[in-house]
């Protein structure tokens, strides 16, 4: 079972937020990046056909919006909250930051395939709505 949000462990110097790759990533990492974005900035805009991706804020706060055959979500992630999203394949995903150089990180279950993107949205929805 995936759970919604990782455990933070806190005291006067800092925290720290623990990620196991057994416990919280349903899947074998293969690739991880971060993304780094100015309030406002729009990143994503495009769905995989094989690859799941965990998104896991670092630092600010970000709204995505996706989308599969079930309908369409939002999920704000935070840090403060931290909490994380799975996006399985076929998942349509735009993600909006909130606040000025957030940072997401993004582990991934298969390596870099330009073949594996869907980029147009109308390609999307055929594929899902078939």
């Amino acid at each position: 079972m995936l759970k919604k949000k990782l455990k933070i462990y806190k005291n006067n110097t800092g925290f720290l937020v623990p990620i196991s790759f057994k416990k919280d990533i349903p899947f074998k990492p293969k690739r991880v990046f971060v993304i780094h974005g100015k309030k406002n900035s729009i990143r994503g805009e495009h769905a995989h056909y094989k690859c799941f991706q965990l998104l896991i804020p670092l630092y600010g706060s970000m709204m995505v919006e996706y989308e599969n055959r079930k309908g369409k979500f939002k999920k704000y992630l935070s840090l403060k909250k931290t909490n994380f999203l799975l996006l399985k394949p076929k998942t349509w995903c735009k993600i909006k930051f909130n606040t000025n150089e957030s940072k997401l990180m993004v582990f991934c279950n298969r390596e870099y395939e330009f073949s594996d993107y869907i980029e147009k949205y109308s390609d999307f929805l055929k594929i899902i709505n078939r």
